[in-house]
């Protein structure tokens, strides 16, 4: 397995939805890739971190967070309301 195959193949890894060679494939090719593997690590991090961003809805915006970033994910958010 190619980097380029790891990273088409992410989201199927981590959903469980790989056939056991291809996981085996996938995961043989990450014990090689220090690259591949740290990319897999951030990824699942941002997952991790996605989630948590919406535990609370009512919680209040950090104050480190962008006024920019808040009021490009409020229009976001009333574009798709």
């Amino acid at each position: 397995m190619t980097c380029c195959e790891v990273i088409d193949f992410l989201l199927e890894y981590l959903s469980g939805e790989l056939s056991a060679g291809e996981r085996t494939a996938f995961e043989q090719h990450l014990a090689k890739c220090p690259d591949c593997a740290a990319y897999l690590k951030s990824y699942e991090q941002t997952i991790k971190l996605g989630k948590a961003v919406f535990a609370d809805p009512e919680a209040p915006v950090p104050q480190d967070v962008p006024e920019e970033l808040v009021q490009a994910i409020l229009a976001s958010r009333r574009r798709d309301a």
